[in-house]
């Protein structure tokens, strides 16, 4: 096995668990002294920094949550002067203030260190020529990668989005042996090499794949359609950014970075769940020092698995993201997630991953739901008693995992459209009605 940091890595619980508290005491401390945020929560639980004498006492301390930082934007929630602020990150935005996050030059190196951590887990090396296929500004996932490429020693091409025949033609003329983006424009990459002969041209091993859900069904397509590896990459830029978690070479789950973060997994009732079972993850930071979060509600449901790794990591581990809390949907009073749909139409070889649910109320006030679904390329025919055989199938497989009767629409293949950032997954019309 290969190692970045082979005496983190493969630190004892015992061992991982005294750095995780000395970690915890001074992130706290910090966080009361320097966040008027954090201190105003603290004093109205009547909890002070001293009070956290174990890594349990977690649960005595106030959660973060994404409106928080609405109210304290822009800068609110730094816990250090601006002047040690070097860059600015951000959320999108799309649904009211961006969440604004800052980074101390020791913030950079960490992130640096942490990504390379993550390549070098599923095998890359400077020997490698690694494609960003992600945008550049703001948003994490860009300058987050780079800086982790360049930090490993590996070609950094900063390929961004979009252009998707360019964006192959550089793979194969650079060479390119690694890339990123999100898993639905990995997709898009790889049919497009398939319709273009590319395939046997690209040196591609590697995919580091995230910033979105996907089922493992639409890993292994990818897979096979550019014959690589695909891995799980998951982050989110309130508590750095990229590389917070990552699969390793084995493929069976997330290794969170306990050295520098503690994660729960906690019920609808806010306790920490057994192995096996879901919950929201909940993220404190260890060694961030430019924004400190104490108890963040990610909003990623996941499921908690146990540490024990074969390959000799022995940190939290935890499933891909299942979806978020806020990605569920109520239909008829039965909760939905856009994941649970991926997984069904992924096991239907006549129609593609891509797929995009459309919510409406009829004349009775009652939800109604419409998956719109593209057949594959191969499928496409203009036999009506087929179309129906495929649609029929597609509406009980839904049923079947959904317990709700759902309205399909079979579209040609490329209709849906591919995009370079996250999918649009939901289209919601029920409010306008």
């Amino acid at each position: 096995m290969k190692y970045w940091d082979p005496k983190i890595e493969t630190m004892q619980r015992k061992e991982l668990g005294k750095l995780q508290f000395k970690r915890l005491k001074k992130s706290v401390k910090t966080a009361y002294r320097n966040v008027p945020f954090y201190k105003r929560k603290f004093d109205e639980m009547g909890i002070k920094p001293d009070d956290v004498r174990s890594l349990s006492d977690i649960s005595k301390l106030p959660q973060t949550t994404r409106t928080d930082f609405a109210d304290t934007y822009p800068f609110g929630l730094f816990a250090v002067p601006m002047e040690d602020i070097v860059r600015i990150h951000s959320s999108s935005g799309t649904t009211g203030k961006p969440k604004v996050v800052g980074y101390t030059q020791g913030d950079i190196e960490t992130w640096g260190n942490l990504l390379a951590r993550n390549f070098t887990m599923v095998g890359l090396s400077r020997k490698d020529i690694f494609q960003n296929s992600v945008n550049y500004g703001l948003f994490t996932g860009g300058l987050g990668i780079h800086t982790g490429i360049e930090t490993l020693g590996a070609t950094a091409i900063p390929a961004g989005t979009g252009s998707t025949l360019r964006q192959l033609e550089m793979m194969v003329d650079f060479g390119v042996t690694a890339f990123h983006c999100t898993p639905s424009y990995a997709l898009y990459l790889a049919e497009t090499a398939v319709d273009h002969n590319l395939v046997g041209q690209l040196k591609l091993k590697t995919g580091c794949l995230g910033a979105e859900p996907w089922s493992e069904n639409m890993r292994k397509t990818i897979e096979e359609m550019l014959e690589i590896k695909a891995y799980d990459c998951y982050g989110l830029s309130e508590m750095i950014g990229p590389g917070i978690a990552f699969e390793c070479s084995c493929q069976d789950g997330m290794h969170i970075w306990d050295d520098h973060f503690l994660a729960e997994v906690l019920d609808e009732n806010g306790d920490q769940v057994s192995e096996g079972e879901k919950g929201e993850l909940v993220l404190t930071s260890l060694t961030k020092e430019g924004l400190i979060n104490v108890r963040y509600r990610t909003g990623d449901i996941t499921r908690l698995l146990e540490p024990e790794c074969e390959c000799g990591r022995c940190s939290t581990r935890v499933s891909r993201m299942m979806g978020r809390v806020d990605d569920m949907i109520i239909v008829r009073g039965v909760n939905v997630f856009p994941t649970q749909i991926q997984d069904v139409i992924s096991k239907i070889p006549e129609v593609t991953n891509q797929f995009c649910i459309v919510l409406t109320r009829n004349s009775k006030n009652l939800d109604e739901m419409t998956v719109q679904v593209e057949l594959a390329k191969d499928a496409f025919t203009d036999d009506i008693l087929k179309i129906e055989e495929i649609q029929k199938r597609v509406v009980d497989e839904l049923m079947t995992v959904l317990s709700i009767r759902t309205n399909v629409d079979l579209l040609e293949f490329g209709s849906i459209e591919r995009t370079g950032g996250k999918a649009k997954r939901i289209i919601d019309n029920r409010e306008v009605i």
